[in-house]
């Protein structure tokens, strides 16, 4: 297939590697994405496989407790401004207090669910919202969650609401633990909680990367198989919470120091904001030259 430009542009993202490399692995691989990532992995080119989804869209992400229930929530706009907007910010709080009490099962189902005051359903209290703080914003996720006997809401958001982190500990009532491992969650961005949340398809997978890479090093064969499960034992740590070394005592793993206090973390949802979107380009110059010409 045609290698386009954007298909280029797109692989470079992912994976950091030069035009030409990545011009390359493409057309090696047939235009397919997934495999030229692994391509460049295995010629030791890229360094990571980390999906290139650009970080782009603004907002703010939030977590709200109310007794033995939480919710984490993310909503967007068009502006980084808008999320220091005193108007905008109340907005969050309000949808999260109705997710709360309302408990809709998805996003289609809480837009239309009744709301109290002025705005028949939620849809129209954020297009009212809209017109006031005027710029487009959307509800764009949720999870709701409820905390057992002997389990604990961790909660933390970075950056004002850039990022938000809810999570559950298990076997412990011990918010300040919990709120730890959030923050721990906030700034390392594990995707599982251990390794047996690791599909085997795709550990089959990197185990597969982690060998041609070996192989293209030119490590003797014999070899290669102790060394691929020594990096696979790396690859868990990058991704899974238990494996990961503590960020507030880096001798410890997450695993052993949440158990060390009794507990386990039972699950986690971490948001960025933006995370997935493509983020509206402007050029700012052009923009006001295209409104003097109006006028």
């Amino acid at each position: 297939m045609a290698i386009t430009a954007s298909m280029v542009k797109e692989l470079r993202e992912k994976t950091g590697a030069g035009m030409m490399d990545c011009k390359k692995a493409l057309t090696e691989t047939d235009g397919d994405m997934e495999k030229a990532v692994d391509y460049l992995r295995e010629k030791g080119i890229a360094k990571a496989a980390k999906k290139a989804d650009r970080v782009a869209a603004e907002g703010l992400a939030h977590v709200k407790v109310e007794g033995n229930r939480a919710v984490i929530v993310e909503i967007n706009a068009e502006t980084d401004f808008v999320s220091k907007n005193e108007n905008f910010i109340t907005l969050v709080d309000t949808v999260a207090t109705h997710l709360l009490n309302n408990t809709p099962a998805n996003v289609e189902e809480a837009l239309t669910q009744e709301f109290d005051g002025d705005a028949d359903t939620l849809n129209n209290y954020i297009n009212n919202q809209i017109a006031k703080i005027g710029e487009k914003i959307s509800l764009r996720r949720f999870e709701i969650v409820e905390a057992g006997d002997n389990q604990v809401f961790g909660e933390y958001i970075h950056m004002g609401g850039r990022i938000a982190v809810l999570s559950i500990l298990e076997g412990t009532t011990d918010s300040a633990i919990a709120k730890d491992i959030a923050m721990h969650i906030a700034a390392i961005n594990p995707k599982y909680i251990s390794r047996d949340q690791v599909s085997q398809e795709e550990v089959d997978r990197e185990r597969e990367v982690l060998k041609q890479q070996a192989l293209n090093e030119g490590k003797p064969e014999k070899i290669v198989e102790k060394m691929v499960e020594g990096r696979l034992s790396k690859y868990f740590e990058d991704i899974c919470l238990n494996d990961q070394p503590f960020v507030k005592d880096g001798d410890q793993k997450v695993g052993k120091y949440v158990a060390s206090k009794g507990a386990s973390v039972k699950l986690f949802f971490r948001y960025e904001v933006g995370e997935g979107m493509e983020k509206r380009v402007d050029n700012f110059a052009e923009e006001v030259m295209s409104q003097v010409n109006k006028d």
